[in-house]
């Protein structure tokens, strides 16, 4: 290339910094940055674009696909998801409630950021989804589309309430529920993370096996009852083991006791409460699934552990006090 065609190679990305180039005078190919400075380091110019699939030299990041969305309903949400041509949001399994013209779904066994992984990679994710109790496949769900919006939405498993998480205003990172994420942009990965401690894995209601959703775009997931957002910079928060829904990575989460013995054993709060600490966003349920689900079995008819009793009888209501409800 002539010296005058340099200055449109270098700004259109087809030259970079560090693009190996030969000159005459020069034993070996050398990096342009160190042949062609001065049209790298003009005063007030900026250096040219990323070339397209070019890898990052930094930190290896992800770019998670934009999408807009609006939700419906109060206590039984749903999310609808707007797509542009192109764009894909990832669901788990059944999750999916409708989707208009021209989407397509696919399931695949990951969540679709490492397309190069081999079997053993996809074995193995599938092996940790299984874990968490989730399906080992994924729903993909792109606009094939060559113009215009099209939207896809996805239900709340129970009551509740869905949030919309933005990744990249939380750290790019946030540490959830195991059951609770509902879908996401493509783009986010969804693995598994373990909780640290002993104690709180063996008492703190979350289990030792916790989700984790990674990168910088939007991703929703799903909470019991009413979802209470807290903002903690350094103190502490106790909360019921069971009502803690997720927390970004600046949160530490532990477990104490309860109180006494006596506030143990007969205060109706458990043995244990759960502790967070530092500095990040920390996301609370009103009524954890399980505490809903105890509720109804007991006090289905015909059912171990349920109760057949009339609502209305004498003994029905003695037996309820004698339960504490």
């Amino acid at each position: 290339a002539s010296e005058d065609q340099l200055p449109s190679l270098i700004s259109h990305g087809i030259i970079t910094p560090q693009t190996p180039v030969w000159t005459s005078g020069q034993a070996n190919w050398q990096p342009a940055q160190e042949v062609l400075g001065q049209f790298f380091n003009r005063e007030g110019a900026s250096g040219p674009p990323p070339i397209p699939g070019a890898p990052s030299s930094g930190k290896a990041s992800m770019r998670s696909h934009e999408v807009d969305y609006e939700l419906f309903g109060d206590d039984m949400q749903v999310v609808e998801v707007e797509l542009d041509p192109g764009e894909t949001v990832i669901g788990e399994a059944g999750a999916m409630n409708y989707l208009e013209e021209e989407i397509q779904f696919e399931s695949k066994m990951g969540d679709g950021t490492k397309p190069d992984e081999g079997l053993m990679g996809k074995l193995l994710s599938a092996g940790k989804r299984m874990i968490t109790g989730e399906s080992i496949f994924m729903t993909h769900f792109t606009h094939e589309g060559h113009a215009g919006k099209r939207r896809v939405a996805f239900a709340a498993p129970y009551p509740g309430k869905i949030i919309p998480v933005d990744l990249s205003t939380c750290g790019g990172e946030l540490i959830c529920q195991k059951d609770s994420f509902l879908c996401a942009a493509l783009g986010t990965e969804v693995s598994i993370t373990f909780n640290k401690r002993f104690g709180a894995g063996l008492f703190g209601g979350e289990g030792f096996i916790l989700q984790k959703l990674v990168g910088d775009g939007m991703a929703f997931v799903h909470a019991g009852g009413t979802v209470i957002k807290r903002e903690l910079k350094g103190e502490t928060l106790r909360v019921d083991t069971g009502c803690l829904v997720a927390f970004s990575p600046g949160i530490q989460y532990d477990i104490q006791r309860a109180g006494n013995l006596k506030s143990m054993f007969f205060g109706g709060e458990g043995l244990f409460l759960a502790t967070l600490q530092g500095h990040g966003t920390v996301y609370l349920q009103s009524l954890p699934f399980s505490r809903m689900a105890d509720r109804i079995l007991k006090h289905a008819p015909g059912r171990v552990g349920g109760s057949s009793q009339g609502e209305g009888s004498v003994l029905g209501g003695l037996g309820r006090i004698l339960d504490g409800d």
